[in-house]
């Protein structure tokens, strides 16, 4: 179910644990839609390019971060107000296992929000206008729900509150995995994409027994990654990098093969 006036003030009640709306970084963002376009069914690709023609471009990367710019169009205040809480999912521990009326009640989170949009997203019924901002939403959405911080259960505000020393100075573990690590690459997002495409399909890990929610199972891995990534002495070292990096990418490639499969299936059923 998809957030209703009734519930914002639960969710406003819980954005002390909310990590920043920014997952990722647009390098992320735009890697992850790339990979995701250059795996398209034709027709998918052509209901895109439709849908996109307003916005005068065909690139997926393009729109990838709009998601979290909403932020600061004061035009647009209200539909980020309405959607913030759905960049994110909050645990309650490191089990990591995804209870909906606790952890996503009323829809109010990352799993909720992707099951509303790519549903906008596969209904012709829709207008164009609501059905792009759908597809605006499930690119950027499926980017953040395989960043490992936009799933954790620590009560530090996704990584956010987590200080640490990073080439030399201070910043915060969140913001090391938006952008940090894939900085330390050195590429510009094209050809950062084209290097994970030419690895290959990337394996995807078997489904999540109970569960029966795509979403839900792509939450639950960050979750589980988040055990891993919190450094000793707060401080992030080459060692770090070289550990942390791989996994970075594996999620990046994760989620690329996962939106073009979302994309296929809801914009030709196949």
């Amino acid at each position: 179910m998809f957030p209703t006036r009734r519930v914002l003030a639960s969710l406003l009640a819980t954005l002390v644990l909310a990590p920043s709306a920014h997952a990722w970084g647009r390098q992320g963002h735009a890697i992850i839609a790339e990979l995701a376009q250059r795996h398209l069914s034709p027709s998918a690709e052509a209901e895109i390019e439709r849908l996109l023609a307003p916005d005068h471009t065909k690139s997926l990367a393009d729109i990838a971060s709009w998601a979290d710019e909403l932020r600061n169009d004061p035009a647009q205040q209200a539909l980020w107000d309405k959607t913030r809480g759905l960049h994110y999912i909050n645990f309650r521990s490191e089990t990591c296992d995804y209870t909906p009326p606790r952890d996503c009640p009323d829809g109010l989170c990352i799993v909720g929000g992707l099951d509303h949009y790519v549903q906008v997203l596969e209904d012709r019924s829709q207008p164009d206008e609501a059905r792009l901002q759908a597809l605006k939403f499930v690119v950027h959405f499926v980017g953040d729900v395989h960043q490992p911080l936009h799933a954790g259960y620590r009560d530090d505000k996704g990584g956010n509150a987590y200080q640490v020393q990073f080439n030399g100075k201070g910043t915060n573990l969140h913001s090391v995995w938006d952008s940090g690590l894939l900085g330390t690459k050195g590429l510009d997002w094209q050809p950062y994409a084209k290097e994970l495409d030419a690895r290959g399909p990337v394996s995807l890990p078997p489904p999540i027994a109970p569960l029966d929610n795509n979403y839900a199972q792509w939450a639950e891995d960050s979750c589980a990654a988040t055990r891993d990534i919190y450094p000793d002495g707060h401080k992030i070292e080459q060692a770090y990098v070289d550990k942390a990096l791989p996994v970075a990418e594996l999620r990046l490639r994760e989620a690329g093969r996962r939106l073009a499969e979302v994309l296929n299936l809801a914009l030709t059923g196949n």
